[in-house]
């Protein structure tokens, strides 16, 4: 059994994003990846962080994010 204080997390800064419709792009293309259990998108700060089962690549979140047509700052 598995509990949610196992979750590894990490934070990275995605730029291009100016409205909900943005933060809803980036959290499911980031909810994609495997091992990935919650996605928080702070708009204000283009925080993003995310927590899973084991550490992300930054080139796995990169490529998520460039998929939902933003980037990484």
């Amino acid at each position: 059994m598995t509990s949610e204080q196992d979750d590894w997390t990490g934070t990275w800064t995605v730029t291009g994003m100016t409205c909900e419709h943005c933060v809803r792009s980036v959290t499911e293309e980031v909810q994609e990846l495997p091992g990935v259990r919650d996605v928080q998108v702070d708009l204000g700060s283009g925080q993003v962080t995310v927590a899973a089962a084991e550490p992300l690549s930054d080139d796995a979140v990169r490529g998520a994010v460039e998929e939902a047509g933003y980037a990484l700052g």
